[in-house]
């Protein structure tokens, strides 16, 4: 997935991109993230000025993943926005706006998959739940406390103050 700075330029038309991407070799390593099939990218490019060209569009992928809780597995479904603008000469000396995300290319193509690989892994979420109010594993015997109590006694006690525990009894 790719496009040319000068075919972009030469029509006025956008470009629609739609490519899917295997994701699995970035999930390697991650535990229990696994992606479910590929990552669809279907992204619009235009030119928008003077050698740029702004592609924006939707990522979207279903992943497996276990709840960070109680371990259940959670089948989850990540739509995720995809933007970044590229201009074709080198990035100036000096940063002249600190807010500008212009991505600066020196190559007439310009390669899509590792920008949509690299808004893919950043937009990974860091912990999933199976639900608000899972309530996870008994610290003490591994009970799934969603299915009832487990009888353990989980009281935690200050061991600066465990000399005291008894002290009222």
């Amino acid at each position: 997935m790719h496009f040319q700075f000068r075919k972009m330029a030469a029509s006025s038309e956008p470009l629609q991109l739609r490519q899917q991407v295997d994701v699995s070799p970035l999930l390697k390593g991650l535990g229990d993230i696994k992606a479910d099939g590929p990552l669809t990218a279907e992204l619009t490019s235009s030119y928008v000025g003077p050698d740029t060209v702004d592609v924006q569009g939707e990522l979207s992928v279903q992943l497996d993943m276990s709840c960070s809780r109680c371990l259940t597995p959670v089948h989850e479904h990540l739509d995720i926005p995809f933007h970044e603008q590229f201009k074709l000469k080198k990035q100036p000396e000096e940063a002249e706006d600190e807010e500008d995300e212009t991505i600066y290319v020196d190559n007439e193509t310009v390669e899509l998959v590792p920008y949509v690989e690299e808004s893919f892994i950043l937009n990974l979420p860091m912990t999933v739940v199976c639900k608000e109010s899972c309530k996870g594993l008994c610290p003490t015997c591994g009970k799934d406390l969603n299915e009832g109590a487990c009888g353990c006694n989980n009281e935690v006690v200050d061991p600066r103050l465990a000399a005291l525990k008894d002290f009222f009894k």
